[in-house]
């Protein structure tokens, strides 16, 4: 049986380009995934500090500074820093004054992170995915009132 000594061991270095070359796309899917998978933590959970914060305010000028700074620190609590932020507050029934009544306030948070170990030559911009998070805060009818004002 004669057998051709150049193909021998070819089997091996085939083998192991091909490891890499599937290897280093599956490794950064899983990157990416939970890359996304901690921003959608975050946004949600910004979204819930950002409406408690709201309903927890005096006022409404000063409620959406708290939700927005609430926002900020609950996306840095989870270690997402240096992405876009929105905070958007809406109240039903009574759009004017969130405090009032039994309204009942929506805080919808949007944002991005971005996709890792992707060099900018590619398009620019390292790409990103959007997130948003929708949470609704209730106000009860029954409020606590300071005794102190007349």
């Amino acid at each position: 049986m004669s057998r051709r000594r150049d193909e021998e061991g070819s089997a091996l270095v085939e083998l192991t380009w091909l490891g890499i070359l599937l290897l280093i796309p599956m490794l950064w899917i899983i990157l990416s995934v939970f890359e996304v998978q901690r921003g959608a933590f975050a946004v949600s959970g910004a979204a819930r500090a950002a409406g408690r914060a709201y309903a927890l305010a005096p006022t409404d000028a000063e409620g959406r500074q708290r939700a927005e700074a609430a926002a900020a620190q609950a996306l840095a609590d989870q270690g997402v820093h240096g992405v876009p932020l929105h905070v958007r507050i809406t109240c039903t029934p009574y759009p004017h004054d969130c405090h009032s009544g039994t309204s009942v306030i929506t805080v919808v948070v949007t944002s991005s992170v971005d996709l890792p170990l992707l060099p900018t030559f590619l398009g620019g911009n390292a790409p990103s995915f959007a997130l948003d998070a929708t949470h609704s805060v209730p106000i009860g009818q029954f409020q606590e009132i300071d005794r102190a004002t007349p």
